[in-house]
């Protein structure tokens, strides 16, 4: 194990912290989609109506349904029943939705134009003031009608709550089928998966670029632990560090022009930092521990990163230049994978605690900390780019599965991505 000290590599694995494949097998097929998990918000939710959109059979993709989905999914919606009959020219029989206790209601149409593509429409209403929110009309291909109902769904998230929609954002994760490893590109769903990078050795450690076009991750196709940037567009890669010893654990600056690594190239695994050109590299830490598992503050000002220096893998944080390092966690006496909020004000991380391992958020002001899972198997939390929301990897069911949470853990979702073995999400950001 090199640069993600996983749920289940275990404390021994971090300390050896050797250049073997991916320890633990990925499981089964991951679960379906749109099984979203609500538990104590009640009524605190958005009523919000999405009528089926009129001809949307015409399209490849189920528009309203998708819809539905992304907005109950954020934890701040939940989807009053619709009965069709209703699209973005028609006017709202305003008691009748008062009646179904729908705050905010949307409708469209699918028509197919002469050059084969969609004419997607769609008009959102407020039903508690009988008024027009809002109008649109996309001409796009058929094969980008998902990311159109995702685009809708942002419109819609955004009108209602004043805040950026992640919906038309997209992940990365690895997956395993066989002996062949893949890192995949997919919808914020986890759906529309496109494969960018296949082979016969591990690929861990996936982390995107700021400008939502890059990948850096580690590759062991050279028999040893290197990282590499790609470009998600054209597929070209290129080696970022391929030092002596291993090299692991990449994590971008927020400006994009810097990456923060764990080499052991000086004997003991250590943070660096190198120029997204592969120039400049110069050390961060200096102690005679692992340190690993970095991650900048979205300021770009502070590291976050894993340490077993006080005798167990704990998260710190020191100056993006380097410095003294103060501890952050305290919690338990593992604690590792840590992912910071896009606003700074919260901590992600992976505690374990009686032998599970599961998701925990911490206030970074008040240094308050809750676990948010039940599960025991989490690994790789990553937020949202609106940071509303945190994908993580972990079992369900028996089943490996990529789940989404709002940061209270009370509506997780599992994603629907392939019917193989995946771990290792990172969340894309705000670029499409």
């Amino acid at each position: 194990m090199l640069e993600s000290v996983s749920r289940r590599r275990g404390l021994t694995a971090f300390a050896a912290l050797t250049a073997g494949s991916l320890a633990g097998s990925f499981a089964g097929p991951a679960l379906a989609q749109l099984r979203i998990d609500i538990a104590g918000v009640g009524g605190s939710r958005i009523p919000v109506a999405i009528v089926d959109f009129r001809d949307e059979t015409r399209s490849p993709q189920p528009i309203a349904a998708i819809i539905r989905a992304d907005l109950e999914r954020s934890g701040l919606f939940r989807s009053v029943d619709a009965p069709r009959g209703l699209d973005e020219t028609g006017s709202p029989a305003w008691t009748d939705w008062r009646a179904r206790q729908a705050d905010a209601l949307a409708a469209g149409s699918v028509t197919r134009l002469a050059d084969g593509r969609l004419d997607i429409r769609f008009k959102l209403w407020d039903v508690v003031k009988g008024a027009e929110l809002i109008g649109q009309a996309q001409a796009v291909l058929p094969e980008d009608a998902r990311l159109t109902a995702h685009r809708i769904a942002d419109v819609i998230y955004e009108k209602l709550t004043g805040e950026r929609g992640v919906f038309a954002t997209r992940m990365a994760y690895v997956t395993k089928a066989g002996p062949r490893y893949s890192l995949v590109v997919a919808d914020a769903d986890g759906e529309g998966a496109k494969v960018a990078l296949t082979s016969p050795e591990p690929i861990i450690s996936p982390a995107w670029a700021p400008n939502g076009r890059e990948l850096a991750y580690v590759t062991f196709e050279s028999r040893k632990a290197t990282v590499r940037v790609q470009d998600v567009l054209t597929g070209q890669r290129r080696v970022l560090a391929d030092f002596k010893g291993t090299n692991s654990a990449p994590a971008w600056s927020p400006d994009g022009q810097q990456l923060a690594l764990s080499l052991s190239r000086d004997g003991g695994t250590q943070l660096f930092v190198i120029n997204r050109d592969g120039s400049g590299l110069r050390r961060l830490t200096q102690s005679g521990a692992i340190d690993t598992e970095a991650c900048y503050s979205p300021d770009g000002k502070q590291i976050y990163f894993v340490s077993d220096r006080g005798g167990g893998p704990q998260v710190y944080r020191m100056p993006a230049s380097g410095g003294t390092a103060e501890r952050v966690t305290f919690g338990g006496s593992y604690n590792i994978s840590p992912a910071v909020s896009p606003d700074g004000r919260t901590l992600a991380y992976i505690t374990r605690m009686n032998g599970a391992f599961r998701l925990s958020v911490m206030d970074l002001a008040t240094g308050q900390a809750q676990q948010i899972s039940e599960s025991n198997d989490d690994e790789s939390p990553a937020f949202s780019p609106n940071g509303k929301l945190i994908v993580y990897a972990t079992r369900a069911g028996g089943k490996e599965v990529l789940m989404t949470t709002t940061l209270d853990g009370k509506i997780k979702t599992p994603l629907l991505v392939t019917l193989v073995q995946v771990r290792e999400p990172t969340w894309g950001p705000f670029t499409r």
